[in-house]
Order: structure tokens, then C-alpha cells, then sequence
């Protein structure tokens, strides 16, 4: 297994390069390209193309590797299917919006929350990321929006629409960010010391880990939380995810709360609307009726919240169906009646399979 130069302190590169009889000032060169996110050395071209060669032989740049890059139709999305060092599969996802350049990063290998509407979880969990895979992950997204054009006074600040740097970090992709707190926690301080990434320009998801929640709190930074809620009443919650089994959904919110209060931060819940096909092969509704509407209101009256609608991406694997553009509006219609703010979230990169773990899992069906 190759070592990952990405991983080695300035100190541990510098003997790397002088061990194989290379000046030191060369350590210096290979980490600025290497904090760019540099994918291979083919790109270092103030290396002498030997050397180049030399350093692909013995070496690898980052901790994760593309194995596969997808664009949707409409050039805004792209998707990464990347390989970790011990043969683990992750994605990523770059977002270009009009308000700015969005990653969608992985904290696990796998997922273990076993939510049944979900690709990330069929396979199993397999391990947490490292905080510098995670990083690693930013950087493969800027080196797409950057290449190798580092010219800095042609970089907009961070947050202009029209820039070319990752502006917003969302821990939303394959995993449970916060069963893995202690290394997001460490790559979310480096984004925003290294990147300088805005702490309300980051955003973590969970579907309701109550301890992790309280240590996201605990750590005082004014980050945005979103819970994946999905359901208004525990029975339903618990037909679709098991993590309810342990966590009801007023002690979830209960944390969120105490977070969103504590912080004067939006809390953002998340809400798949699923349908399911009956006998007849009729799609029926299945959490996305106007009683669950009414039902969500209520959990949500008083707070200061977003709800974000969420159009389910169709994953194969699994028996929902996709609800109607009407239904979806119905329903959103109701908790606007009820003084609720909320959202439809626009379908990205439908056409490349862009819902969490379904490129990992196609892969893997290879």
C-alpha cells in the first residue's frame, strides 16, 4: 500500500523527499500542490516530469482517488465516486448555486442508521473517515471548480456566486455524521481555519443521535443543523427508521431545539416525501398526507425552523414510490397555512443518481 504524502507532517515529507535523494526545498512544492488537492503528481509542473514519474511509483497524492466523475445535464452538479486507500468506496457531491459552491461530504464509509428509504445503508457500515479523508473530499471539489489555476488575485472572495472556491460545506452524504462527532468536529475546524469556510456556511445533518447533537453543542460553534426527520409521530418514524427506536422524536427535537436556541441558528428538518405503490400499482401516500402535514405543524409551531421537502430520488432497491407534483405542493400548502416556513428542495442531479450511496452501490454491483 502506497503511503499518502496528504497524511505525512511537513517534518515526515521532508525525510520522504531527502530519503530518496531529493533537496528539501522540494517537500515545500509538493505540499502547496498537495493543499490544493493536486489528484495525482501528472499535475505538479514544477516538477521535473523523472521526478513526476518517480513520485507516482512510490507515493499517492490524497487520501481518496476518483474512480468516477459524473455531470448532470445541466453542468451545475458534479458527483464523485471516490476510493479510499483500504479499497472503501465514498461520494461526494459539488453543488454550483446562485449562492455559491456547495459540497455534500461523506463521514462514513457505509451507514449503519438502516433508514428504509435510503441507498447509503444497504451495503452496512464499514468504517469512519478520518478527518483528512474528509477534507480531502473539499479539496477534490475545489481542484474541480480551481485545476491547477491558483492565481490568487483572480480568486473572488469567499461566497461570491461567481467564485471559483467551495464556499459551503454540508456533512450530508454516505454515513451518520454524528456517530463519527469527534473526527467531523476536527475536519469542520480545519475547513474553517484552512479554508476559511464560514461557520454559517457549514452545515451537519443527523437523523437523531441525541448525545451527538448535545456535543455539537457543547462545542459552541454556530454551524446549521438539520435532522432528518421524515416523519410527524413515532409510530411512522419507527417503520422507516430504527435509530427511532432509540431516540423518540420529542427528545430529538428537544436537543435540536436546545441547540438551534443556544446558537440563534435556523434549524433546518428535513422531510422525504414518499409515496408507496398498492395492489393496484396506484401510488398511495405514505408520509405525505395533509394529516401528516397537520401533524408536522404542530411539532414545528413556535420554532424557528425551515422545512425542507425533499422529492424522493428514486432508489431501486427499495419499495416507495415518488409522490405527485401536486401532492407535494398540497402538502407544503398546509404547513404555510400553519405559519411554517418551508421549502421544496430543487431535484440536483437526478439524471447522475445524486441521492446519498447510489453511485457507491451501483459500483459495487459491478
Amino acid at each position: 500500500m502506497k503511503p499518502i504524502l496528504f497524511n505525512f507532517t511537513d517534518k515526515e515529507l521532508e525525510t520522504f523527499v531527502t530519503d530518496m535523494g531529493l533537496p528539501r526545498f522540494r517537500a515545500k512544492q509538493i505540499r502547496e500542490w498537495l493543499n490544493r488537492g493536486a489528484p495525482d503528481f501528472s499535475v505538479m509542473k514544477n516538477l521535473p516530469s523523472d521526478l513526476r514519474t518517480k513520485l507516482d511509483e512510490n507515493a499517492r497524492t490524497l487520501p481518496v482517488k476518483i474512480v468516477q466523475k459524473l455531470e448532470s445535464s445541466d453542468n451545475q452538479t458534479t458527483k464523485f465516486l471516490l476510493e479510499l486507500n483500504d479499497c472503501e468506496q465514498i461520494e461526494c457531491v459539488l453543488m454550483r448555486t446562485t449562492y455559491g459552491n456547495s459540497v455534500c461530504v461523506s463521514s462514513q464509509a457505509g451507514c449503519a442508521m438502516g433508514c428504509r428509504f435510503c441507498a447509503s445503508t444497504l451495503l452496512g457500515l464499514k468504517r469512519n473517515l478520518t478527518i483528512n479523508e474528509m477534507f480531502a473530499q473539499v479539496l477534490i471539489a475545489q481542484w474541480e471548480l480551481r485545476g491547477d489555476k491558483f492565481n490568487t488575485k483572480e480568486i473572488r472572495p469567499n461566497g461570491d456566486p461567481n467564485n471559483n472556491d467551495v464556499s459551503h460545506i454540508v456533512v450530508m452524504g454516505t454515513g451518520e455524521p454524528l456517530q463519527n462527532t469527534e473526527n467531523v468536529i476536527g475536519f469542520l475546524e480545519r475547513a474553517n481555519n484552512e479554508l476559511n469556510i464560514s461557520w454559517r456556511r457549514i452545515t451537519v445533518s443527523t437523523c437523531g443521535i441525541v448525545p451527538g447533537i448535545d456535543a455539537l453543542n457543547t462545542w459552541g460553534r454556530p454551524i446549521n443543523l438539520a435532522i432528518s426527520l421524515h416523519a410527524p409521530d413515532d409510530e411512522l418514524r419507527t417503520q422507516i427508521m430504527p435509530i427511532n427506536n432509540r431516540y423518540k422524536i420529542t427528545e430529538v427535537l428537544d436537543a435540536a431545539f436546545r441547540f438551534s436556541d443556544t446558537h440563534n441558528r435556523q434549524l433546518m428538518i428535513e422531510y422525504i416525501l414518499l409515496g408507496r405503490k398498492n395492489q393496484n400499482g396506484e401510488t398511495e401516500l405514505f408520509n405525505a398526507t395533509p394529516e401528516h402535514a397537520e401533524k408536522l405543524s404542530n411539532l414545528m409551531r413556535g420554532h424557528n425552523v425551515m422545512v425542507n421537502l425533499i422529492p424522493w430520488n428514486t432508489v431501486d432497491e427499495r419499495d416507495f414510490a415518488s409522490i405527485s407534483g401536486n401532492a407535494v405542493h398540497r402538502f407544503q400548502d398546509i404547513l404555510i397555512k400553519n405559519g411554517v416556513h418551508t421549502r421544496i428542495r430543487r431535484e440536483r442531479g437526478a439524471d447522475i443518481g445524486s441521492a446519498c450511496g447510489q453511485l457507491r452501490l451501483k459500483n459495487a454491483k459491478k
